[in-house]
């Protein structure tokens, strides 16, 4: 399957209310670039997620505090949704401004082939929802952001996830409370950061039952204590999403191979792929039956 082929392959058809539809919790690796697009599919995920922490990390080599916005995301993203054929959640962040600006955000990355995309109530500067000190924006402005969200999508699928990060900014009353008015002013579903504990979770999915629901599951320095996906689903939570799983053991790898290299060692050969395999994973095959068709 090649690269301009994959993205109108069947996965893409699968709708995220579909997804949802099952009834264990849907699991979210973060890729934050092409080839972790590709191999998560390849691991057997039904879907994924392009978040910005991951991004800004790995191709700006910023913290996720704002320094990078829909301009610089969006070629990321673009090359990154093509390389794969799995339904995909984008991160959206607070929409980089106002009503108009979110309309902007949903309508790009929907046109790019997003699957569904988040919003969020941060103010500007926002930082990632683990970490520092949170401000939340006025409900009732957000609940202009999340109709503007909803009425800016093009396609009867596109699904609007809608973030409140009060937990943290306020406390876990106002984020049940941003939920409902998020949730009554159309969101399709309510992503609540900043989560503490099992008993939290639990309160969460009793007081917004009925509503999909999401949450982050930010292992290495996150605010919730490891769970399972399915203790977490049985909580009422239908998404989970792992923006550093996937980015922080890369990180790690690349120490390795380049401790490894400048000492003068070899690559451990149980460590990595062979070339035969990666050229198995960029589709070097099908490019090559191309130019075997055309040339």
């Amino acid at each position: 399957m090649d690269q301009q082929q994959i993205g109108r392959e069947k996965g893409k058809d699968t709708t995220w209310r579909e997804l949802l539809a099952s009834t264990e919790p849907l699991v979210l690796p973060a890729a934050h670039d092409a080839l972790t697009a590709r191999l998560v599919e390849r691991a057997g995920f039904k879907a994924y997620q392009v978040g910005g922490f991951a991004l800004d990390g790995s191709h700006y080599g910023f913290p996720d505090i704002d320094l990078t916005h829909f301009g610089e995301k969006s070629a990321v993203i673009r090359q990154t949704i093509g390389a794969s054929s799995l339904p995909v959640l984008v991160d959206g962040d607070n929409g980089y401004g106002d009503v108009k600006n979110v309309t902007r955000t949903v309508r790009g990355y929907e046109a790019m082939g997003a699957s569904a995309i988040f919003i969020e109530d941060q103010v500007s500067p926002k930082s990632c929802g683990q970490e520092g000190k949170k401000e939340v924006i006025p409900a009732e402005e957000m609940i202009g952001k999340v109709k503007a969200a909803v009425a800016a999508c093009r396609v009867s699928s596109t699904f609007i996830l809608i973030r409140t990060d009060a937990r943290s900014a306020i406390g876990l009353d106002e984020a049940i409370r941003r939920g409902e008015l998020y949730r009554d002013a159309g969101a399709h579903d309510l992503y609540i950061e900043g989560l503490e504990s099992a008993a939290e979770l639990e309160k969460v999915g009793k007081a917004l039952a009925g509503t999909p629901l999401a949450t982050t599951m930010m292992e290495g320095g996150g605010k919730l204590p490891w769970l399972s996906p399915q203790e977490i689903g049985s909580y009422g939570f239908s998404m989970i999403l792992y923006p550093t799983t996937v980015l922080f053991r890369m990180t790690r790898a690349i120490e390795r191979a380049l401790a490894d290299l400048h000492a003068g060692r070899p690559m451990p050969q149980q460590e990595a792929v062979d070339h035969a395999t990666f050229d198995d994973i960029v589709g070097k095959d099908a490019w090559a039956r191309i130019e075997d068709e055309f040339k």
